[in-house]
């Protein structure tokens, strides 16, 4: 039987962040991905992912991307790609909306660089937008986006480099405790690793039917539109940011004009439960027009020709933030997932994080919030 000192299972930009990280240490490792590379069924696809410093769900992520933005331009170092782009961010909303709050809180709490414009600065700056007049934005210069395909390839091709092992459309059956580690069990054969990091998503539960904590998995929905003929300089990266904006809809995001248009998505979409293997990745006319509701509304001339649509799927823990744990019961079993729709920008800092734990059983970054133990 194959032995390694760490399993991975799950190779989208979690798990090939752990991979790489172990490689580099020098640990025979290997990962698992039931699907080919550069796959679009799970979470780690899309174009483009935000990255932002005053993150509104809580304080306690700021240091992680403090730690994070360094090692995302390490990797574009090592691999020659450009992976984070820095355009500056808005997250615009009226004063008292959850968003605007809790920005506001992180940057003051860790004194990050921001602005706060009134909707008739901010027009005037950032001429695309149309907000009510008590809206504001806080404009923070950090923001920008992460690459979402490239970064992933780059992992992996940088633990393979490294010398990890890769098994790509190999799909894991069960991940068990034994009694030298854990025996990953795939359709092909059996594996002993000294521990495994879990970085299924979707595939959690079905992996780790013991797992402790209930796990919704939903269904999102990104659109590509094309701008105005007589507007396409404004939605250019250098006039127009990264955006994220709370309205009475609920919390939308954006992105400058690539070839595929301008990327415009709702947080949580319509916040439906889906089956991983079998949901619908069609895109309606339905699921178009939650998204226009924002376009017409607040960046009119974005509102344009659908480009492209494409899903993609959140894995939702009960509070909304991560898990890295151990198994309480299985402690050689870590779990490195979900991330609840916003961990795309941390993978590089929880790979290293990951890679602590499963060399040394500690880590100096600061993950008490994503305990398991915040849920007995």
């Amino acid at each position: 039987m194959p032995s390694f000192d760490v399993a991975i299972i799950g190779l989208g930009v979690m798990g090939g962040a752990a991979l790489a990280a172990l490689a580099r240490r020098g640990r025979r490792v290997v990962g698992f991905d039931r699907f080919s590379p550069g796959h679009d069924r799970g979470s780690s696809h899309g174009m483009t992912r935000v990255i932002r410093l005053g993150y509104f769900e809580h304080p306690s992520y700021v240091p992680l991307l403090r730690a994070a933005y360094p090692l995302w331009r390490e990797l574009e170092a090592r691999s020659g790609q450009s992976l984070l782009t820095v355009t500056g961010i808005l997250e615009i909303g009226a004063p008292e909306s959850d968003l605007v709050v809790g920005t506001l809180r992180s940057s003051r709490l860790h004194n990050l660089a921001h602005e706060i414009l009134d909707a008739s600065n901010l027009m005037k700056r950032f001429p695309a937008f149309r907000l009510p007049t008590n809206f504001v934005g806080i404009f923070q210069p950090d923001g920008g986006f992460v690459r979402a395909e490239p970064a992933v390839a780059v992992l992996q091709a940088l633990a393979r480099c490294a010398g990890a092992e890769l098994r790509m459309e190999e799909r894991v059956v069960a991940v068990e405790p034994h009694r030298d580690g854990v025996l990953v069990r795939t359709a092909h054969d059996d594996v002993l690793a000294g521990c495994a990091i879990v970085a299924a998503g979707p595939w959690l539960k079905s992996l780790l039917p013991q797992f402790p904590v209930p796990i919704r998995v939903t269904r999102q929905v990104l659109g590509w539109f094309e701008p105005a003929d007589r507007a396409r300089a404004q939605f250019t990266a250098g006039r127009f940011p990264v955006f994220l904006l709370q309205n009475p809809d609920g919390i939308f995001y954006g992105f400058p004009a690539e070839a595929d248009g301008v990327k415009v998505a709702k947080h949580h979409h319509v916040d439906e439960m889906v089956d991983p293997d079998y949901y619908d990745r069609t895109v309606s006319a339905a699921d178009e027009a939650l998204i226009r509701i924002a376009l017409k509304a607040h960046v009119p001339d974005a509102d344009g020709r659908l480009l492209a649509a494409r899903t993609c799927l959140y894995t939702m823990t009960p509070d909304g933030d991560f898990i890295l744990d151990r198994l309480p019961q299985s402690p050689r079993i870590i779990v490195a997932a979900p991330c609840s729709g916003h961990g795309f920008k941390f993978a590089p800092v929880i790979g290293e994080i990951l890679a602590d734990l499963a060399v040394a059983g500690r880590t100096d970054h600061d993950i008490s919030r994503f305990s398991l133990a915040r849920f007995s």
